[in-house]
């Protein structure tokens, strides 16, 4: 048996599920980038018969990502996969990624048939998808909870069809890890043809047992683990990538000598992205990527470090991408190094625009003195952002407030060509400068959700220094008629972070707009 385990990456389709806002084709296409500097063998990148969005994002994707084959789900009907394939054939090899519900509950339930005719809507479904692409998926949906009798006919089934991966889920995070590894076990020894296909798992985390369960199955011979950066997810969450990936090169000898081709040193740079473009900090203690993963408070704990690392860790820092900030950079400092900095940190040069970064940079050295790796990683994030032309910019921002002042902000925005200014109150500075954002802008926002945490140093401040130096990152997921939109900030000063984030929703919606209304002319011009 083969001893890779093929790391089958969802955090654009299944991960993407549970934001508060949808992602831009463009924050897809970053996060699909990342991933495929990561290493990840296979990205499922959206379900395209779902919305257009979904369809442009996914063929955006296939078309730009060259080193890890892209992926699209389709539900066992052929319209599904049709459009799946549509959406990928500007790829060079891809996979089309089918599934049907499995388990009694979901047959009876759910779909409202019986396992018969789900085992025949399956096998099409894959002989359709066979004919478009010759890597096809397939899926039996919450197969967990799924009849053993069942789920071995379903899979043996699929591959005579044509599945060359046959994923086993459990859907709604309910079986153990003895439990899971068993239901893997037996399918190796019950089903006949099970050598022309690779085993894989999705697993969820409803009851923590997500990284428990893939381990388990990879014990048993599965050799695909599918999973998201962050754990991110339905309900709970799924599978975390960084996880298994550091348990398998961790413990891989003594799993039977597995490996994955997973780039552990881009694992923190990828899950900050994540992270950031989510809006889903991630929590101070999760294993890999928290922000204590690698800090030791207990005296014992301290001096066992001083003596040997190994006491404590079991694996570094810099194993997972995590750099000590050591290079302080002035404003003095020029383009050049900028570059040089920017190639150790790992960042390829079309990752980026040099000049619109060092004017950033020079920005924030006149106003902090010294600027750290961290603090250009989160430059360039920010730029990215904000690449193309925005049709609503931040050109002036004061505001005043106190005990005994009413809060007041006074805004320059630039809309399209001109140029509007106007003041206004509100419950404090943050809340008069979104107030007066709204009135120049014309958009009634609803703010449903606001943070506000130091950017790339994390959101754990440690001492005075931190606090001097900390770049204030605002984050608000905003409503606007009936669509939620997610915008972002960066600043020292944390009120003019915040008015940033809200500049950012409002070119969303100018952009939303403007997308619907070249759809319906095309419409009138169609109809005409």
């Amino acid at each position: 048996m083969n001893n890779q385990v093929i790391i089958f990456d969802t955090t654009l389709r299944d991960g993407e599920q549970a934001l508060a806002a949808s992602l831009t084709v463009k924050e897809k296409l970053q996060i699909a980038f990342a991933l495929e500097r990561l290493g990840v063998d296979v990205m499922e990148v959206g379900f395209p018969i779902s919305s257009p969005g979904d369809f442009e994002s996914v063929q955006t994707i296939a078309k730009h990502v060259k080193n890890s084959r892209v992926c699209a789900l389709s539900r066992a009907l052929k319209k599904d996969i049709d459009v799946a394939a549509q959406a990928l054939q500007v790829a060079e090899a891809f996979r089309i990624h089918t599934f049907i519900s499995t388990s009694t509950v979901h047959v009876e339930s759910k779909l409202k048939r019986s396992f018969d005719d789900v085992l025949e809507m399956a096998v099409g479904a894959v002989k359709h998808a066979r004919n478009l692409s010759e890597d096809v998926e397939f899926s039996c949906e919450d197969a967990g909870r799924t009849p053993i009798d069942n789920l071995c006919r379903m899979v043996e089934a699929t591959i005579k069809a044509g599945a060359r991966t046959i994923n086993i889920p459990d859907t709604v995070g309910y079986t153990y890890p003895t439990e899971f590894g068993s239901i893997i076990r037996q399918l190796y020894e019950r089903v006949p043809n099970i050598d022309q296909a690779v085993i894989s798992v999705h697993c969820h985390d409803d009851l923590g047992l997500s990284v428990a369960n893939s381990i388990a199955a990879v014990e048993q011979g599965a050799r695909q683990i599918e999973c998201t950066l962050n754990g991110i997810g339905e309900r709970a969450g799924n599978c975390s990538l960084e996880e298994v990936a550091m348990i398998l090169q961790t413990r891989g000898r003594d799993l039977g000598g597995v490996f994955t081709n997973i780039k552990a040193n881009e694992i923190s740079r990828s899950s900050q992205l994540v992270s950031h473009l989510c809006n889903m900090p991630v929590q101070s203690n999760k294993a890999i990527v928290g922000a204590n993963a690698f800090s030791h408070s207990s005296g014992i704990h301290q001096d066992g470090m001083l003596k040997n690392k190994n006491t404590y860790e079991i694996m570094t820092p810099e194993s997972v991408g995590l750099n000590k900030n050591s290079l302080n950079l002035t404003s003095r400092s020029g383009r050049h190094v900028i570059k040089h900095r920017m190639q150790e940190l790992g960042y390829a040069e079309h990752e980026y625009n040099l000049d619109e970064l060092y004017e950033s940079f020079l920005q924030l050295a006149d106003r902090k003195g010294q600027v750290f790796d961290y603090d250009l990683e989160a430059l360039v994030f920010f730029n990215n952002q904000n690449q193309g032309l925005d049709h609503f910019k931040l050109e002036y921002l004061s505001a005043q407030s106190g005990s005994d002042v009413l809060s007041t902000a006074t805004v320059k925005l630039v809309v399209g060509d001109e140029s509007f200014v106007d003041a206004a109150t509100g419950n404090g500075p943050i809340d008069a400068a979104y107030r007066c954002l709204s009135k120049l802008s014309g958009y009634q926002i609803e703010i449903d959700d606001y943070t506000i945490e130091a950017a790339g140093g994390g959101s754990t401040v440690a001492s005075k220094a931190d606090i001097k130096d900390a770049l204030g990152k605002a984050d608000i997921v905003a409503s606007y008629q009936g669509r939620r939109y997610h915008g972002m900030g960066l600043a020292t000063d944390i009120v003019e972070a915040s008015a940033k984030a809200f500049v950012h929703v409002l070119n969303h919606i100018y952009r939303a707009q403007r997308v619907a209304e070249i759809k319906h002319e095309q419409q009138d011009q169609q109809s005409a």
